[in-house]
């Protein structure tokens, strides 16, 4: 079971299925809600569940140790979370669940494409068409074939 908790696909395959209940979850509750209020609310409860995380593990110390650099890029990536998700509750408050969450995903491809210009990283032949295949399918589910 150790081994299992120290893979990086059982934690991104955990990520997606909290994702998927995500969508769900969200596309319930944003009913009757305003989108930027529904987000609101969310990330209140993010924030109560990280920092009870955090103080439970014992990991207050390493609020400190975070270097400058890592503290700019850490706020600028939350305030790009906290964009992605008030545009992601406002799609689901405006559509399908199963339309929103596939060109959602259309992240995947953007941090492929970012990740090899700017960070240097290599996908093979056949991870680039693993990418251009998540493309395709959220083109095809969002367009509603």
């Amino acid at each position: 079971m150790s081994h299992l908790l120290r893979s990086w696909r059982f934690w991104a395959l955990a990520a997606a299925g909290f994702a998927a209940l995500t969508a769900i979850l969200a596309k319930v509750g944003v009913t009757g809600v305003q989108s930027d209020v529904a987000t609101f609310v969310r990330t209140l409860v993010i924030v109560a569940f990280a920092g009870a995380i955090v103080v439970g593990s014992g990991q207050t110390g390493g609020l400190v140790q975070i270097s400058g650099r890592s503290l700019v890029f850490l706020i600028l990536s939350g305030l790009a979370t906290g964009a992605s998700w008030l545009c992601y509750f406002r799609a689901l408050s405006l559509g399908d669940a199963a339309r929103v969450a596939p060109l959602d995903k259309l992240s995947v491809v953007l941090v492929a494409l970012l990740g090899t210009s700017l960070l240097g990283e290599t996908l093979s032949l056949a991870a680039w068409a693993g990418v251009a295949l998540i493309a395709a399918g959220a083109a095809l589910v969002a367009s509603g074939w």
